[in-house]
């Protein structure tokens, strides 16, 4: 009888804010166990990673909006910022991860054809890395998106600000896009758990998101592996 080949495990998105990449604690020592985090769940399986931009970008969209420069001009301006994270980690992963890192959905999947983790940030106007990686997922036909974030899942309430707030383990995506819907509008620079236009494009495709603590590093291992892990589940 023939061999049978070994099962490829379907493609992983994992989507960084930029509110856990560059935080002025321990930036380099986190990058460094990052990389080495992602470096070895891309040997296990497709990965690829999107890259946000955090209060980097918002401090010179802050800076362009001052100026009076147009929202599209905004948005590219937060791109370039994800694109130099996407650059600074890509380097740190080493190879196989592309150093030139891939500017559309795309160039990002024909890249992870052949080399796994793949990292990328801001495409185009008018979405920010979520829906990047919501997009991706699509294409990919991703088992999961894992949202790694400043806050370790949903909440009823902020819990920065609400000491007694109670975390959400599941939610489903009526229940989470009605959330995203009254606190997002799609303007340049804002910040929330996650982009409008990438929960509904995984509402519509029923692809599980996973909501954890970007900086607990074993815990994100985990839900990237689709393991047990302490976060939000959004669909399952």
């Amino acid at each position: 009888m023939p061999s049978r080949r070994p099962a490829i495990r379907p493609a992983v998105v994992v989507s960084i804010g930029g509110s856990v990449l560059v935080t002025g604690s321990d930036d380099v020592a986190y990058l460094r166990d990052l990389s080495a985090l992602l470096r070895e769940c891309g040997r296990r399986g497709p990965l690829a990673v999107t890259v946000g931009g955090g209060r980097t970008a918002r401090e010179y969209i802050g800076f362009g909006r001052a100026l009076g420069l147009t929202e599209v001009e905004l948005d590219e301006i937060g791109i370039d910022v994800t694109r130099v994270h996407a650059r600074l980690l890509a380097g740190a992963v080493g190879p196989p991860t592309p150093d030139r890192v891939p500017t559309s959905v795309r160039e990002a999947v024909h890249e992870l054809h052949r080399a796994s983790p793949v990292l990328l940030g801001g495409t185009e106007p008018g979405h920010t890395t979520d829906g990047v990686a919501a997009l991706l997922a699509v294409r990919l036909r991703a088992s999961r998106v894992v949202n790694a974030t400043d806050v370790d899942g949903v909440y009823d309430r902020d819990p920065r600000t609400h000491p007694n707030a109670k975390r959400r383990n599941s939610l489903s995506w009526p229940e989470f896009r009605a959330l995203v819907h009254r606190a997002t509008t799609g303007t340049a620079g804002q910040n929330f758990l996650f982009d409008r236009l990438g929960a509904d494009l995984l509402a519509r495709s029923g692809i599980p998101l996973f909501i954890v603590a970007g900086r607990d590093l074993p815990n994100l291992g985990a839900a990237i592996d689709g393991g047990p892990f302490e976060g939000s589940r959004i669909g399952v």
